[in-house]
């Protein structure tokens, strides 16, 4: 069958794009997805999550931080720029957007924040390599003069709420430019009833790139070239998920970034301890090797997220899920509502 960008399409109204967290995390509504479609969808709240895990299952969280990485500053000219990082590439050099009106020449300097200049190292694809001033870290650097980057579709500036909202409770490793949303959900109570099943918990990092919220401009899906995201998993972790599958357990990713990168490390053969980047596009098709279950929140149009949850529980079982969180009032995106979904294994008979 081939898939077209057209495929992963669906109407949503603009209301039900959230532009505020809940008051409490756990609040927020749980759509469980069954692999059968032929099983009822199942409407809960995310408290009630401890009650789908099991003993024997494990779940595997990404431990990464949202950096302050907005900046805003003037060229040498004078003109205006808004500066996104969206990775460091060295202890005081990074990749970013840059928004101008004319593109800076490679040897300009940017000042930021009317703080420190960077100077405009050259080009990488669509992003800027930048050079920071040495004597004090980058991430220590933006801390101080950078803003929270909240999603494009969230129509108003971070606040000081977002600043401990728009981060999971357990985010240790800066790097980020995105939350891992499906962790947002979390809170010390849930996580607390959970491992009082006997179920366990991992952690790896992935660090999300501004890359994330590139559309997809391709109708034909093989063209797409995914960003690349930097990971590390720990040898803990591996260990967990071995002693998962002896126990008759499952591996349940807490959102997508977790399973990009224990898919895109399990690959090129068993899952191994190690850091690396990934560009992993998982669409329609895909053997996953790793993940039996997924935690996630709902996804744009057309972007590579809805593909790969539609790879992992089948595209018919996610239009129908969308479809009635839609007529249900659910809430979407990063600030919205959840979803529970198994792996559906007939799905990896479609083939893009």
């Amino acid at each position: 069958m081939q898939l077209t960008l057209n495929d992963f399409d669906y109407p949503l109204p603009p209301e039900l794009i959230a532009q505020a967290p809940l008051a409490e995390r756990s609040a927020s509504r749980l759509l469980v997805v069954p692999a059968d479609k032929d099983v009822p969808l199942l409407d809960r709240h995310f408290a009630d999550l401890p009650e789908l895990i099991g003993p024997n299952d494990l779940l595997v969280f990404n431990d990464t931080r949202v950096i302050h990485a907005r900046l805003h500053g003037v060229k040498a000219s004078g003109g205006q720029v808004e500066v996104l990082i969206e990775r460091a590439v060295g202890p005081h050099e990074a990749l970013a957007q840059v928004r101008a009106s004319k593109s800076p020449r490679t040897g300009s300097t940017l000042r930021l924040a009317d703080a420190f200049e960077v100077e405009v190292l050259g080009r990488a694809g669509e992003f800027y390599h930048l050079r920071f001033p040495a004597g004090e870290g980058l991430f220590e650097l933006l801390e101080r003069h950078g803003k929270l980057p909240l999603p494009p579709y969230i129509q108003r500036a971070a606040g000081d709420d977002d600043e401990s909202r728009y981060q999971t409770v357990f985010a240790r490793e800066p790097g980020s430019v995105a939350a891992p949303t499906a962790g947002l959900h979390f809170d010390e109570t849930t996580l607390a009833r959970i491992t009082a099943k006997g179920a366990r918990c991992a952690w790896l990092t992935l660090h999300v790139g501004a890359g994330t919220f590139q559309p997809v401009r391709v109708d034909d899906l093989g063209q797409h070239r995914m960003h690349r995201e930097r990971y590390v998993i720990p040898q803990e972790t591996v260990d967990a998920i071995a002693a998962t599958r002896a126990a008759g357990g499952r591996v349940i990713a807490v959102g997508t970034t977790s399973m990009r990168a224990l898919e895109a490390a399990a690959q090129d053969g068993p899952l191994a301890a190690g850091s690396g980047e990934t560009e992993i596009f998982i669409l329609p098709g895909f053997h996953f090797q790793v993940v039996d279950a997924l935690i996630t929140n709902f996804h744009l149009p057309k972007s590579t997220l809805l593909m790969l949850v539609s790879a992992f529980a089948g595209m018919d079982e996610i239009r129908r899920a969308y479809a009635h969180a839609i007529a249900r009032r659910y809430r979407f995106f990063s600030y919205g509502d959840a979803m529970f979904l198994t792996r559906n294994e007939n799905a990896e008979h479609d083939a893009v």
